[in-house]
């Protein structure tokens, strides 16, 4: 999984750990627009629709594997096949959520209204307020690397020891990497853990937070629905079946479905080169220009470039997945040093943010800068 390049370490790492210049930008955010064609903003509803459906029909085939034939083998087989069939759909679920979060950003059609139904409906059957998420990621991407203001991955500072000592060690690195992959999709919708600090109790299942302003409160309604819906809806699967059934053709897939999701958003905004910058400093076009794209192999695929290209989906998030690639291509001349590929293999890469990304700090001599840099 992410093979990356093959150059050896030292060049490996000269390149991708330099940093991402932090002065402003040469160029605006209607340079980049006009260097990508035209083509790559169209929203093609037959094309949207292919992906979706394709993807389900790929999760629906995992399904009827796993239902079908893994309880015909043998045990020592079926203990086997269990955990293969588990990532195997959990991906696939990724692939439905990231599509989902494409219905998020209005990139599937011409017609938001439907956008959001069918958002709705993706979204909730995998256990995420589909409009919670879609206001609050919205936020994320209007302040993406802000000291203040960002409303996920806030990195910490050197003053939080719990985290710059107790757990700066590779026992704590560790300790945080299942706590990471297991819990934090849940309790980052539940409590906001890895989120912006609010005064008051924050939580996307909440509509009187103070994520959400008041024309948005009656949907953050809606999306809760949703929730009580597909959890009645697990409920009654399981009393039909059982809930162990259950939790092997739905429910460890979405345990999979959630490492996935905070594995490749921890790498997309978690990296040595990248700047967080406070309100002195800190502007749209170098905040969304501080994230990363990086190389999942086959697995760029399945979660339809999301992976791959987020440096550009950061600038212009209503361009389609199937069109974020070429416009990648089509904006890195422009970019230049100000864009962050790392071909660093997936899992060295995790480990290796992990242990160096522990809090942020300024530069020795430029604490009043506004820039701040990942440390451990």
């Amino acid at each position: 999984m992410g093979g990356g390049g093959r150059m050896n370490e030292d060049t490996a790492d000269k390149n991708v750990l330099k940093r991402v210049p932090t002065k402003k930008t040469p160029f605006e955010i209607s340079d980049l627009k006009k260097a990508i064609p035209l083509h790559c903003y169209k929203r093609d509803l037959a094309r949207s629709l292919y992906y979706l459906f394709a993807d389900i029909a790929i999760c629906f085939t995992w399904y009827q594997i796993a239902s079908n034939l893994i309880p015909l083998l043998p045990k020592p087989l079926n203990y086997v096949a269990w955990p293969i069939y588990w990532f195997c759909q959990g991906s696939s679920f990724m692939g439905i959520w990231s599509i989902g979060h494409d219905l998020g950003h209005h990139a599937f059609s011409e017609y938001e209204w439907l956008d959001d139904a069918i958002g709705f409906v993706v979204h909730s059957a995998f256990l995420t307020p589909y409009f919670s998420f879609k206001y609050s990621h919205r936020s994320h991407h209007a302040h993406t690397n802000s000291m203040e203001y960002d409303e996920v991955w806030i990195p910490k500072r050197k003053t939080d020891t719990f985290y710059s000592e107790v757990l700066n060690n590779p026992l704590g690195n560790l300790f945080m990497t299942f706590v990471r992959l297991l819990l934090s999709f849940p309790m980052y919708f539940t409590f906001n853990i890895h989120g912006r600090e609010y005064n008051g109790f924050v939580s996307h299942f909440y509509p009187q937070s103070p994520l959400f302003n008041d024309s948005e409160r009656l949907q953050v309604w809606l999306s809760d629905a949703g929730m009580v819906a597909a959890f009645y809806g697990l409920y009654k699967i399981a009393a039909a079946t059982s809930a162990t059934w259950l939790f092997c053709i739905y429910g460890a897939p979405l345990l999979v479905m959630n490492a996935h999701f905070i594995f490749f958003t921890f790498l997309h905004h978690s990296h040595p080169s990248i700047a967080h910058y406070d309100s002195r400093e800190w502007d749209w076009i170098r905040g969304a220009l501080s994230t990363i794209d990086r190389d999942y192999g086959i697995l760029n695929h399945v979660f339809h470039d999301v992976t791959c290209a987020h440096v550009v989906h950061h600038l212009i998030s209503v361009i389609p997945h199937y069109h974020t690639v070429e416009a990648t291509k089509a904006v890195k001349p422009i970019l230049g040093d100000y864009y962050k590929y790392d071909d660093t293999p997936i899992l060295k890469a995790f480990w290796r943010e992990t242990k160096d990304c522990i809090y942020v700090e300024p530069d020795e001599g430029a604490e009043d800068s506004g820039v701040y840099w990942f440390r451990k």
